[in-house]
């Protein structure tokens, strides 16, 4: 694929403060690129440095192999669709907001008047193009902003957590339309999230922002299987993170002394390296004492239970193992085995689930 936008040597600060420092980052055409981090990491910060709207200190952004300085700032803006938490409609009818940008380029009417009902009609708005913006709801008004920017045909559409303000019926219907949507188009997308649900549903790549630095970039398997660090693995769900050291490596295995545990990973990690072993929660299953089977896991470790909270239909199991282990259980397994604070439960997990960080 080649490259649309490239960003090379950013810094962007804010007073003396380094909001956003990115050495490199490419965006390939086609792409849909999920920035994901958590609050104050710099996503919207980047969004605006991609669309002109924030001055960096140094470093530059390219589109299409050329400085966004050669193309001049409406040129290049013409490029691209902006779409924020907040709508920002103005107060006149849904048809005229989404041709407002149409008009304000000048095309003819003719046109105008077929661009604005070909995407009022595929975000499914078209009954409302005479209604108030106003007096919209929030995801009639979000479907809406969507339309205004896919009208203007850019080549690189750029959201800012578009989805996150609507309650969880309505912003499922529409993450799904839009999912639809963008597949359709091959649009050039980059959107900032905080939800990993999100990320995961749209995303062909997941850029990991953490402290204004991009932590990690890759596909969305590679970022929640694979993270690089300790960081990046506690933000992408990986509740359990255990410090250790490899003592043997044998054809792709390695065994990690883990306090009083011996554990066995695959890695190619060679012994004497200080790591991190990193699982998720829904891969270790929870056992009672004594019954334990015999089975594909190679790791078995006793611990008390410390903590249950329920999640839905799940329940959020902490064990002390002499480091804390995170499991998700059913509801009703956990009501069976009766996991309270000091239960004494075993935990299992195969080789293949952890992930090994070196130190």
């Amino acid at each position: 694929m080649s490259v649309i936008l490239e960003i090379q040597d950013l810094l962007v600060q804010r007073g003396r403060r380094a909001v956003l420092e990115i050495e490199h980052l490419a965006i390939e055409e086609n792409e849909v690129l999920a920035v994901i981090g958590p609050n104050g990491a710099g996503k919207s910060t980047l969004l605006l440095a991609l669309s002109c709207l924030v001055k960096p200190e140094r470093g530059q952004v390219s589109f299409r192999g050329q400085p966004i300085s050669s193309w001049g700032d409406l040129a290049y803006r013409r490029r691209i669709g902006l779409v924020l938490q907040d709508p920002l409609l103005m107060d006149t009818s849904v048809f005229n907001n989404v041709a407002a940008g149409l008009r304000f380029r000048g095309l003819p009417r003719p046109l105008v008047t077929e661009r604005v009902n070909t995407w009022l009609e595929r975000l499914g708005i078209a009954s409302l193009a005479r209604r108030r913006a106003h007096s919209l709801s929030g995801g009639e008004a979000q479907r809406a902003s969507l339309a205004r920017a896919l009208a203007l045909d850019p080549d690189v559409l750029l959201l800012d957590e578009p989805f996150s303000a609507l309650d969880a019926p309505t912003r499922a219907s529409l993450l799904e339309d839009f999912q639809a949507l963008i597949k359709s188009t091959a649009i050039t997308t980059v959107f900032v999230t905080h939800d990993l649900d999100e990320a995961l549903l749209l995303g062909s790549r997941v850029a990991v922002l953490l402290d204004g630095r991009l932590a990690q970039i890759g596909s969305p398997a590679e970022v929640f299987n694979a993270p690089l660090d300790a960081e990046v693995a506690h933000f992408v769900g990986v509740e359990t993170v255990i410090p250790g050291k490899v003592t043997e490596s044998n054809n792709g295995l390695v065994t990690i002394e883990a306090g009083n545990f011996y554990l066995e990973a695959v890695s190619e990690v060679p012994p004497g390296h200080v790591v991190y072993l990193c699982l998720r929660p829904e891969d270790i299953t929870l056992w009672l004492d004594g019954e334990v089977p015999i089975s594909s896991a190679r790791n078995r470790l006793n611990g008390q239970v410390v903590k249950v909270t329920p999640q839905g239909p799940l329940a959020r199991v902490v064990l002390d193992c002499g480091f804390l282990l995170v499991a998700l259980v059913t509801r009703s397994s956990a009501a069976e085995m009766r996991l309270r604070p000091g239960r004494e439960v075993a935990a299992s997990f195969k080789a293949s689930a952890g992930h090994v960080i070196t130190h």
